[in-house]
């Protein structure tokens, strides 16, 4: 029996914790706001993951690793077409051109680069489905999960810290009431120069989400920073509603119990 669920009443860290303890094979499919992301398991391992459309194949991985240039992957792409991962792989290491432990390294890299992309990942819904193979012609991978699951539990925490400091993004900005500042001398990043240039009491965060294609985590990530440098304020927009802090003690209990319950199905599948 698959297992599914929803990421609000289960993280994407709590789920890789259980497959590593249960030491379970099989694909975890994760619907998200915008994009799915299919990551496999083999003995509690991480095997293979992929976001979307985002081009994964290997020679497209070498380039982003720069083992091969940009003109070596065009080539490869002509002259290899109709190729798989495996038996790429095999030629250019027949070829001379790179070493076995140079194409793992390159896709573990991609693999745990994708992974840490969906500790972001606060919205959406999931479903595993034990004994899933990766899909052919893929090179597969054995990754351990404990420093995944550590680093993903750091964002959790990150995450729960910025609900607190932003609880709703309802909210809007307004930039800070401080004569002689100039935007222009601020070092910010590209993400804060995205958000500054929507700032607008008009315009809510989920707005400005919407707007840079932002996931709820980066959003509060970037408005926190702007927070913490005293350049914004948050504003409440007409009509709006307060939202709660925290959950009512019922809905915390039911959330425990529906964790517990998750927790025992996939230790039984």
């Amino acid at each position: 029996m698959a297992l599914k669920g929803n990421l609000r009443d289960f993280s994407i860290t709590q789920l890789f914790n259980l497959i590593h303890l249960a030491r379970k094979t099989g694909l975890l499919t994760i619907q998200g706001a915008s994009e799915t992301a299919q990551v496999y398991f083999r003995d509690g391992k991480l095997s293979y993951a992929q976001i979307g459309q985002t081009p994964n194949d290997l020679a497209t991985v070498l380039y982003r690793n720069r083992k091969l240039s940009a003109n070596q992957v065009r080539i490869l792409h002509e002259r290899a077409k109709g190729m798989t991962d495996k038996e790429l792989g095999l030629l250019l290491i027949n070829a001379g051109y790179l070493t076995q432990k140079e194409i793992l390294d390159s896709l573990q890299a991609h693999t745990l680069e994708v992974v840490r992309r969906l500790f972001t990942w606060v919205e959406g819904v999931f479903n595993f489905e034990p004994n899933v193979p990766p899909p052919d012609g893929k090179i597969p991978l054995r990754i351990d999960l404990q420093n995944l699951i550590i680093e993903g539990t750091r964002q959790l925490r990150e995450w729960e810290q910025l609900q607190e400091e932003i609880p709703s993004l309802d909210m809007a900005l307004k930039f800070t009431d401080r004569p002689g500042r100039n935007l222009r001398n601020l070092n910010l990043s590209v993400e804060e120069w995205r958000v500054i240039s929507y700032v607008n009491p008009k315009n809510t965060l989920r707005q400005i989400a919407q707007a840079t294609k932002m996931n709820e985590l980066e959003i509060r990530r970037v408005v926190y920073a702007l927070l913490q440098a005293g350049i914004v304020e948050l504003v409440r927009p007409a009509g709006a509603i307060p939202a709660a802090r925290t959950l009512p003690a019922a809905q915390k209990e039911q959330q425990r119990s529906l964790i517990n319950r998750l927790i025992e199905r996939i230790r039984s599948i």
